[in-house]
């Protein structure tokens, strides 16, 4: 075919170089006959030209994709994104005690992997698992430890189901827990001693997004375990519930709990929200004894402009706890029958030059971890704890996006041993 293209065009040009002398020595027939053939090739030409424009449209048609194609690739997300992420998060602490220096201490509080891999467009697995304390071994403080591993199905535009090991949809930090992602140093008080953190139960939850700005999250999940209660430790006494968490390490799962939480974000930069969870605790393990735990919570969060303020308060309680602590009499820590806190907190963003951002703020917290006990008669109840009042001043230095320093100092109205200063360094991809 090309071979012809360019055979034809060099023919006709040396014949049309002919023309002048041949015009000029033919008699009148043949110049007849030679008009009649250069109006042929001319033909030929126009001909060529018309068969050279079909095969380039036939070249571009065969190297776009089909209609069908690309209809296909834009309504498939992996098409844009890859299929396998990795994400992650850590945190490094300094803390010096204003009272005690010999106590001053210095932590990799934490390194987080995660993996998220999706199957199809509706279909995804989100996997993490946490470092504790640098080293993880039987004479160290680390531990290693599986934060999320659950698989995520999108049933509607508006449902999907998650099922495995999930954070708890509980408080503003527990799903979003990551060091660039709150206020501080460390996490607040209620939202560690009260609202255990990082908490975590295996099961089932239904998310609802719906588009006036409601998301609401409910679903059947493990619970916690006062088998667990050691009453001859403080631990019970720093967190009730994260004493006695399972975090579905071999779980007993005897006694289900149920939780629902419903957060709207109906206007820019607000959050108003709650959750509330109840199951089961003594998992069958007390003779006669059926213990029930029942946690709630309601927040709030606005951020207009370069204003970040928020609230919550939180309040747990224990039910059957006189014949839970009959036998544990005499002991350190007994169960308690109810414990709460609360805590307001605002930050602004008073510098900002283009990745930097510094942002202070303040907070003031109240946590009592044993506000009330179940009463066991005169002389053997315990008394109730006093409330610990906490404010706590810093500031956050974002210097890389998704990297931040921070510091704050913090001051403890009851335990003044607690007083501290604290530096920390935190990332999250």
């Amino acid at each position: 075919m090309f071979k012809r293209f360019l055979l034809t065009p060099v023919a006709l040009a040396t014949a049309l170089t002919a023309l002048p002398s041949q015009a000029q020595n033919a008699p009148a027939a043949d110049a007849t006959a030679l008009m009649q053939r250069i109006e042929q090739m001319a033909a030929d030409m126009a001909q060529l030209k018309a068969q050279l424009v079909q095969l380039q449209a036939s070249q571009a048609a065969a190297a776009r994709p089909a209609p069908a194609a690309e209809a296909a690739r834009a309504a498939t997300p992996e098409a844009a994104a890859p299929a396998t992420v990795l994400s992650g998060y850590g945190e490094l602490e300094y803390s010096r005690p204003r009272r005690q220096a010999t106590q001053a201490q210095a932590d990799l509080r934490r390194v987080v992997l995660g993996v998220a891999h999706r199957f199809d467009d509706q279909t995804r697995l989100v996997t993490e698992i946490e470092i504790e304390h640098g080293v993880s071994s039987a004479g160290d403080a680390g531990e290693v430890a599986v934060e999320q591993a659950y698989i995520e199905h999108q049933l509607t535009p508006t449902w999907r189901l998650l099922g495995g090991l999930f954070l708890m949809p509980s408080g503003l930090l527990n799903e979003n827990h990551e060091p660039s992602a709150f206020l501080g140093v460390g996490r607040n008080e209620v939202e560690t001693a009260i609202i255990p953190t990082t908490w975590r139960e295996g099961g089932l939850m239904a998310v609802g997004q719906f588009d006036n700005g409601l998301t609401w999250q409910a679903g059947l999940s493990t619970g916690f375990n006062l088998g667990k209660w050691d009453a001859s430790s403080t631990e019970g006494r720093e967190s009730p519930l994260g004493a006695i968490h399972q975090e579905m390490s071999v779980a007993n799962a005897r006694n289900l709990a149920w939780f629902s939480a419903l957060n709207w974000r109906g206007v820019p930069g607000l959050q108003l929200g709650g959750s509330w969870f109840s199951g089961g605790a003594t998992q069958g393990l007390t003779p006669g004894v059926s213990s029930r735990i029942t946690l709630w919570e309601g927040h709030a969060r606005w951020t207009p402009g370069r204003w970040d303020i928020s609230a919550l308060v939180a309040r747990g309680q224990i039910s059957q706890t006189a014949a839970l602590n009959a036998p544990l009499v005499g002991s350190a820590t007994l169960i308690p029958a109810r414990f709460d806190g609360a805590y307001v907190q605002a930050g602004y963003q008073l510098w900002r030059q283009g990745r930097y951002q510094l942002t202070p703020f303040a907070r003031w917290e109240t946590v009592n971890t044993g506000r009330s006990y179940a009463d066991l008669g005169p002389g053997l109840t315990p008394s109730a704890l006093p409330t610990e009042r906490i404010v706590t001043l810093g500031a956050n230095l974002q210097f890389a996006p998704g990297v931040v320093l921070k510091a704050d100092w913090q001051r403890f109205g009851v335990n003044r041993d607690n007083d501290r200063t604290r530096l920390g360094l935190g990332w999250s991809f």
